[in-house]
């Protein structure tokens, strides 16, 4: 049976498996055409793996349901993955992190989370292009960009407008911009990306999709490119919030999500959906908005526009039963500091020369490596300049950064990490306890997520509308507690519930202007 892979999302794929109206064959060579007709424009992959090999894995777990087995609710689905998480020989995709250093190195094994993936029955389709080290090599290099595959583009807005800064309404925005394409523009229905600051929500958001960074350090991090334990998490992104608690329970198992999610989906009355819900606290959209022309270059009417629709939003969910306060007061991110100092960028610098590339590294044979250390990465880029730094991005100013400006000692680093995490913390709790309310909301381009980034909590994305002028969509950007993803799931699928009920469903690319 055919279907839109633009529109279809897991959950009606399963559907069609259980009642075999298709197989899970049939659905890998449905995507791998859309991939073969759009893949050339969008840039979305560093690599996809091989037809013969995927159709191979699709037959016997097609098989193993024809026998009764059904390993998930995720059995047979295919997803993509960003290029950070290492993949082993059996999946035949290799890991880069979207640096010439890497290719060819060959990995031990399987991320903890692909092998999570991979025992639940689903089917890793190939690896997203991404920031090259997610960010962290130079500080000019647009969102999505990486050397060694070149610019992922958006699907909705297609080539990125000259002299664009880096969240531009053209920029597809953020490190994990390959799987959000590779979501939207109908490669597959579910991808994972990771976070260390926006890197899932801003892609996601521009994709108008439903997207979750969880708790940081509730996943297993084994096998991933990451700048930051203190601030990186893994996340999935997919077309609808059934589709992402599905993947949360193979994520974080025992959790039950999907079940919490579809409970609510149960409920006839609108106003019954929020139900249990402490209550949202939304901020005020004309304070929380991304500023400066260093970020982002406004058009006329595109700021009116955003803060318009976002206000319209909080009116509409407050008369139609959500338990809603807006707008809310909430600190500026300017006041993440320690002792009148900045934070983040020292504890990412540190932590990504001294302890996740180290590791990354280690995830590899050592005799098919071309880079051992931070030393050799910087090394190796110089001594191949045309193909690693390519104008515009010459410049590699955030690894020389990492190689030599970063704090002396364990003690100071544990210092930034301790006050940075109590600030924050104390920033986003204050506000939760004064309006009573269990999460907080704000414009997906806002700064929301990096206060979200330093408590180490939770955060999440919805759609909201598009751009008039670009057609580039946005969405909200939901924070919530330590270990309170239920609480963003639970608003998630009310929210998606609300939108379809009035006819207001996520947007869909029209990807004509690619032939």
């Amino acid at each position: 049976m055919a279907f839109d892979p633009l529109t279809t999302t897991a959950t009606e794929l399963q559907g069609l498996l259980a009642d075999q109206v298709t197989t899970s064959e049939a659905i890998i060579d449905r995507y791998l055409d859309q991939i073969a007709k759009y893949e050339p424009a969008l840039k979305a992959f560093i690599s996809v793996a091989l037809h013969e090999l995927l159709g191979a894995t699709a037959r016997r777990l097609d098989e193993e349901r024809r026998n009764g087995r059904v390993r998930s609710r995720l059995h047979g689905i295919p997803v993509v993955l960003k290029d950070c998480f290492v993949t082993g020989p059996e999946l035949g995709l290799e890991t880069t992190a979207g640096s010439w250093a890497f290719v060819g190195a060959k990995a031990k094994c399987n991320a903890a989370i692909v092998q999570r993936l991979v025992d639940a029955g689903m089917i890793v389709l190939g690896k997203t292009n991404m920031s090259e080290f997610a960010g962290i090599k130079a500080s000019t290099a647009m969102p999505g960009w990486s050397a060694y595959r070149g610019q992922t583009l958006s699907p909705y807005v297609g080539l990125i407008e000259e002299g664009e800064p880096l969240l531009g309404h053209s920029a597809p925005g953020g490190s994990s911009t390959g799987s959000a394409v590779s979501v939207a523009a109908g490669f597959a229905p579910l991808a994972l990306g990771a976070e260390t600051i926006g890197s899932i929500i801003t892609p996601a958001s521009r994709a108008a999709l439903y997207a979750i960074k969880p708790t940081v350090g509730v996943q297993n991090t084994q096998g991933i490119f990451c700048i930051s334990d203190f601030f990186d998490s893994p996340g999935p992104m997919a077309k609808s919030t059934l589709d992402l608690a599905a993947v949360m329970d193979i994520l974080m198992p025992h959790r039950a999500f999907l079940d919490q999610v579809m409970s609510l989906k149960k409920r006839d009355a609108a106003v019954a959906r929020w139900d249990g819900s402490a209550g949202v606290a939304f901020v005020d959209p004309r304070i929380w908005k991304t500023e400066g022309d260093t970020m982002v270059r406004h058009r006329a009417g595109t700021l009116e526009q955003m803060i318009r629709d976002y206000e319209a939003m909080a009116v509409d969910l407050q008369e139609n039963g959500c338990p809603l306060k807006f707008p809310v007061e909430l600190e500026a991110t300017t006041e993440l500091t320690v002792d009148g100092e900045q934070a983040i960028m020292p504890i990412s610098f540190w932590e990504f020369k001294n302890i996740c590339i180290p590791r990354f590294i280690a995830a590899f044979d050592e005799a098919s490596l071309a880079v051992h250390s931070l030393e050799d990465m910087v090394e190796f880029n110089e001594t191949n300049k045309e193909k690693c730094l390519p104008e515009p991005y010459g410049e590699q100013n955030y690894l020389l950064r990492a190689l030599h400006d970063t704090p002396e000692t364990t003690e100071q680093i544990s210092h930034l990490r301790a006050g940075l995490r109590a600030k924050a913390r104390r920033i986003l709790n204050r506000v939760l306890d004064k309006t009573a309310c269990d999460m907080i909301v704000g414009p997906a381009d806002s700064d929301l997520c990096i206060h979200a980034a330093a408590a180490g909590y939770p955060v999440a994305t919805v759609p909201l509308s598009r751009l008039l002028y670009n057609k580039r969509p946005f969405g909200l950007c939901l924070v919530a507690g330590e270990n309170q993803e239920h609480v963003l799931l639970r608003f998630m699928a009310c929210y998606e519930d609300f939108l379809e009920e009035f006819g207001r469903g996520r947007a869909v690319p029209d990807l004509s202007w690619v032939q």
